[in-house]
């Protein structure tokens, strides 16, 4: 497999000499002084700060890649006109895991151990960034905004440099169960959910959140990352005659979902699909035509929308994108993902006390609803003592026509 690197400034010569004197842990042991004393400054100068991202940029999720190569655009856009963050030019380099969590492991401590990064954001995928949370906060590295919404990473207390961005699988989940039991009160539910925590942390939490209703789940099918297709599975759930389908499942997966669902002429579900799949451009290959009304969740703007193209965030992102992120189709929402997630990263260490991990690590955990200006109107990034999810709210969306249409309000999912 081919490592694509993606680098976006370069460092000093001092820089250099110093990242090369590597210490016994395999990095620079290198730390602050004045108020900060003692702080780790590996990765960060007074003019250029180090990241690592790790990607699948090929394999079964390859279509998450958009989302480092917008990332990557967003902090050349942010060196070239904003001067980097806080007067730091940022130098991002991007590892291709192939979604496969022995490669993360692999690739992070590449990033960590030889290119002494100052943190890393993000590692993308539940399975994948578990393989390096443990290392990662043994070594008191900051894992950034974790592309994810594995509930762990905010409930967890004993990994403290880890955190994720996105609303989690908990929230998602919720949002799905209230829809459902307010559409459909006395549904029967067929899921099919990929065989892991990404997978299992939605079916666990929907479960839970319809126990005691009229809503009863009368179906399970799974599947793994390495299946060539998912069209038996559903074919099986279609035996049920499930009102709802939950397609809790990653792009590639879903796509072949949705098309077997469309073949499947006797059984016509609601069927419901993940935020981590639910870009147009993964959906248009299997005719928009087919999948009209299918339903899932949203807590960004919708690039694809063109009634947000008057919006002047919309319209600022689609510029700039073009400008720094050639090649990059502006409709895809793992695109906005990715550079909306870059966007809160700068934000959140702009307000760092310390320029340290340190200071990145606090910044992160204390987060006063820090505006996004591609989030949607009622969302923002939130944390703060005992709550470590940045975003808890989404808002229900249908498929109408080739674009998604926005159903109800916000869904606070804190309760």
């Amino acid at each position: 497999m081919r490592t694509k690197v993606f680098r976006v400034a370069g460092v000093t010569a001092a820089a250099m000499l110093a990242l090369t004197a590597c210490g016994g842990r395999g990095d620079t042991a290198t730390t602050a002084g004045g108020d900060c004393q003692g702080q780790q400054t590996v990765g960060i100068t007074d003019t250029t700060i180090k990241l690592g991202g790790v990607y699948p940029l090929s394999g079964p999720a390859s279509a998450y890649g958009e989302a480092g190569k917008a990332g990557k655009a967003y902090f050349d856009y942010l060196n070239a006109e904003k001067g980097g963050i806080n007067g730091r030019k940022v130098e991002y380099l991007v590892r291709d895991d192939g979604y496969q969590p022995p490669k993360t492991v692999e690739e992070t401590r590449r990033l960590v151990e030889q290119d002494q990064v100052f943190a890393v954001f993000p590692t993308l995928g539940t399975a994948t960034s578990s393989a390096v949370w443990d290392y990662l906060n043994q070594r008191k590295v900051p894992q950034v905004f974790v592309a994810g919404g594995a509930t762990k990473w905010g409930s967890d207390t004993a990994h403290p440099w880890t955190i994720g961005w996105q609303p989690s699988y908990r929230s998602e989940a919720r949002a799905y169960a209230k829809y459902v039991r307010q559409e459909r009160p006395d549904a029967t539910v067929a899921v099919l959910y990929q065989n892991d925590d990404f997978g299992k942390d939605l079916l666990d939490n929907f479960r839970a959140a319809v126990a005691g209703s009229g809503v009863r789940i009368v179906a399970e099918q799974s599947y793994e990352v390495t299946d060539p297709t998912v069209e038996p599975q559903v074919r099986n759930l279609a035996a049920s005659k499930a009102d709802v389908l939950l397609n809790f499942s990653t792009p590639k997966f879903t796509a072949q979902a949705l098309a077997a669902d469309a073949r499947t002429g006797d059984w016509n579900p609601l069927h419901v699909i993940t935020t981590v799949s639910n870009s147009v451009t993964t959906l248009k290959p299997v005719g928009v035509e087919n999948i009209q009304g299918v339903v899932s969740a949203a807590y960004t703007k919708d690039p694809a929308d063109p009634a947000r193209d008057a919006d002047p965030a919309m319209r600022d992102y689609k510029d700039k994108l073009a400008r720094y992120g050639q090649g990059i189709d502006p409709t895809s929402n793992y695109a906005i993902i990715g550079w909306t997630s870059a966007d809160s990263f700068a934000k959140t260490m702009a307000a760092a006390t310390c320029p340290t991990r340190e200071g990145l690590r606090d910044s992160m955990r204390n987060l006063n609803n820090i505006p996004i200006d591609l989030l949607l109107p009622g969302v923002s990034l939130k944390t703060g003592n005992g709550d470590a999810f940045p975003i808890e709210a989404l808002q229900i969306q249908r498929l109408t026509g080739d674009r998604w249409s926005l159903v109800g309000s916000i869904i606070d999912t804190t309760g």
